[in-house]
């Protein structure tokens, strides 16, 4: 059973009512969870009213420590957790183990380190005056995750909150709760100050809303869709909250002719459907400069078919679940509509059917498309699932045109051994992040979001930081 996290102690919901979670691979309910409302909310954000004076103002290297210490139960529990995130996701084992666990731990670690040498600023008025910035704590801050990537990027919100002595309000998905329930359980055995970390789960529009809606809630940090995004916005801005927003993503990867072949076609086989595509970064439209699209297709499509659609518990399955029936139905949708566009399915695009303990389990083949138009609603809308189209192109403007042509600018994909193209294209194409000759290679210092439909501020590093303190410049008359 999941519970709540409310001022140091694993809690019920107010009401008393729970909903089940299911494990996609079987299809079956396998927990139940809190189906939480205001009620909940109320009782998280007066914890964190009481813990924030406290925490504060205690000294940044102490809470530096306790995120070290969270860290260390973290990678203490790895296989575990790993584990439960691939039961809740869908996602393989083998990539909960390699990439997500160990990117929560690297979160809590590298904000934990990173609050040393965040430092403000001061400028000198000659022998008038000198001006100097303070960054305090916001308060209470609030903090909604996606069901994609559960404790790696529910730990890219909270780790720089609580560093900079903010008290939190979270929420993960309610489709994934399993690892932020467990993170829970890790935060009382560290130690961690009742009410500093306040984790409720429930359906978004009951605890999601509540969260955006608090008045005392100050600012709000979400990833997910960019419909719900505009409706949290709606609600926020009407009350001044700070938001950082990052949405969702059409990401596009450019293939030049000169590319560096073989690391092009490895890497564009994973952004296209690592985590079954279900990763905002993934690049889902590939478009291809003509001398090289025939070649391109044919390796790209037979590696493809290669990949191993399987119980996401053995270490040889590729691409595991879909998280849920309903994104599943949605995956499929999405191949009728390309069908009816008039786009040709090389390769996959079908529900999966396995044998034994998945026999139930909402399972689709990575789906190869092409002859669709830059512009159709298959090449506009995002999926989010291992579906990619092919698009040739002839010149550097055209690639332009059409990777630029989506409401999204998340990120972005060139191959280019053109030094001079990759810098040109790079500071054309209309996304908040680039890749040259490479993919999901992250520097945790670095600015991450969006443009356009995409977000609206930076994640990561002292971005981070900085929106989660609030700037205050004092001038001392000389």
């Amino acid at each position: 059973m999941v519970k709540n996290y409310i001022n140091g102690e694993l809690v019920e919901p107010v009401s008393g009512e729970y909903f089940d979670n299911y494990d996609p691979s079987e299809g079956e309910a396998c927990d139940i969870v809190p189906d939480s409302d205001e009620r909940d909310i109320n009782s998280a954000v007066k914890a964190a009213e009481k813990a924030f004076p406290m925490w504060s103002t205690t000294p940044a290297e102490e809470r530096s420590k306790i995120m070290m210490k969270i860290a260390s139960l973290i990678q203490r529990d790895l296989g575990e957790l790993a584990r439960a995130e691939c039961v809740d996701n869908g996602k393989p084992l083998s990539l909960a183990k390699s990439v997500d666990i160990p990117r929560a731990i690297r979160n809590f670690e590298f904000f934990a380190s990173a609050i040393h040498g965040f430092a403000s600023e001061s400028h000198s008025m000659e022998d008038k005056a000198i001006n100097y910035t303070l960054r305090n704590p916001i308060g209470v801050v609030g903090a909604i995750s996606p069901w994609n990537l559960p404790l790696y990027l529910f730990t890219w919100k909270i780790s720089p909150a609580l560093v900079t002595g903010n008290c939190v309000v979270a929420k993960p998905s309610e489709i994934t709760p399993m690892t932020a329930f467990m993170l829970s359980e890790l935060c009382i055995e560290a130690g961690l100050q009742k009410g500093v970390l306040n984790i409720v789960h429930g359906y978004g529009q009951k605890v999601g809303r509540a969260i955006s809606a608090h008045p005392k809630i100050k600012a709000i940090t979400f990833t997910g869709g960019t419909k719900t995004g505009a409706d949290m916005a709606s609600i926020a801005c009407s009350m001044f909250k700070k938001l950082s927003l990052e949405l969702g993503g059409k990401n596009p990867s450019i293939i030049f002719a000169d590319c560096k072949y073989d690391e092009m076609l490895e890497t564009t086989i994973r952004s296209s459907f690592q985590n079954q595509g279900e990763i905002c970064l993934c690049g889902s439209r590939i478009f291809i400069e003509k001398p090289l699209y025939e070649k391109f297709k044919t390796d790209f499509v037979k590696k493809t078919k290669k990949l191993k659609v399987g119980d996401p518990l053995e270490s040889k399955t590729d691409q595991g679940a879909i998280v849920s029936k309903e994104h599943l139905e949605k995956i499929l949708s999405y191949i009728d509509l390309a069908k009816k566009e008039g786009g040709k399915i090389l390769c996959g695009g079908k529900q999966v059917h396995l044998e034994g303990r998945c026999k139930n389990g909402w399972f689709i083949e990575p789906a190869v498309i092409e002859g669709l138009p830059y512009d159709c609603r298959t090449n506009r809308e995002e999926i989010f699932g291992p579906v990619v189209t092919l698009i040739p192109f002839e010149t550097e403007e055209e690639a332009l045109k059409m990777a630029n042509s989506t409401e999204y600018g998340l990120a972005s994909i060139i191959w280019t051994e053109n030094l001079s193209r990759a810098h040109r294209v790079a500071s054309k194409i209309q996304t908040g992040i680039v890749w040259v000759n490479c993919w999901m290679v992250r520097d945790l210092r670095t600015p991450f979001g969006g443009m356009k439909s995409s977000g609206i501020g930076r994640e990561g590093g002292t971005e981070a930081l900085r929106f989660f303190t609030e700037p205050r410049n004092i001038c001392v008359k000389l």
